[in-house]
């Protein structure tokens, strides 16, 4: 399904750019690029699925292999950072793993006030019994936290400048951090991302 919708996409909006002004290509390229970063993560963004289906995870190859190392990052006790750029991405990933879980995952994002945030960060980084994963919208929760009981980080999904992932990244690696930190970038190969990890 990935695969077919990425293709699908690719060829209806180069055909549309094709006839359009010219004015309009930068704008329509952007769109382009955006959408399929999206199908990267998951069709479900692209098609604007606001609930999970019980074929989910099946419909996303990322997913998969993100499940696969989260469980193992659960049952070692460990903590994470997901960061994406996407709201919707966060919602859906809250709700998934929330459900495969039972237990609450905070998301932090541009939406969330300043008391919401910091009751985040403080239950996250202070309570022994609090959530094993933070999602974090990578804009909102790319400066000034510290959260050094993370000791994985995931980029979830590729943003243009690395600076802005390393500045992220960089939330773990803080002083009081006592753990080693692995940090998971997450590439959909023969996709854009892997375009934007080459350059």
């Amino acid at each position: 399904e990935q695969k077919k919708l990425y293709n699908q996409t690719v060829e209806k909006t180069l055909a549309k750019i094709s006839i359009s002004p010219k004015g309009n290509h930068y704008g329509e390229i952007l769109t382009l690029l955006t959408k399929l970063k999206q199908i990267c993560n998951h069709p479900a963004l692209v098609l604007k699925e606001k609930t999970i289906s019980n074929d989910f995870i099946q419909r996303s190859s990322k997913l998969e292999r993100l499940d696969e190392i989260l469980t193992e990052v659960i049952e070692a006790g460990d903590r994470a950072l997901l960061f994406t750029q996407f709201t919707e991405w966060g919602n859906l990933l809250k709700s998934y793993f929330e459900k495969k879980w039972g237990f609450d995952i905070p998301f932090l994002h541009g939406g969330c006030s300043k008391s919401v945030r910091q009751a985040m960060i403080d239950r996250f980084q202070e309570d022994p019994r609090g959530p094993q994963l933070f999602l974090l919208k990578l804009k909102a929760g790319g400066i000034g936290l510290n959260l050094t009981r993370a000791n994985h980080v995931f980029h979830v999904d590729r943003w243009w400048n690395p600076a802005v992932e390393n500045q992220a990244t960089d939330r773990a690696y803080r002083i009081g951090q006592e753990k080693s930190v692995i940090v998971h970038k997450f590439i959909t190969s023969n996709s854009i991302e892997e375009k934007i990890d080459q350059m």
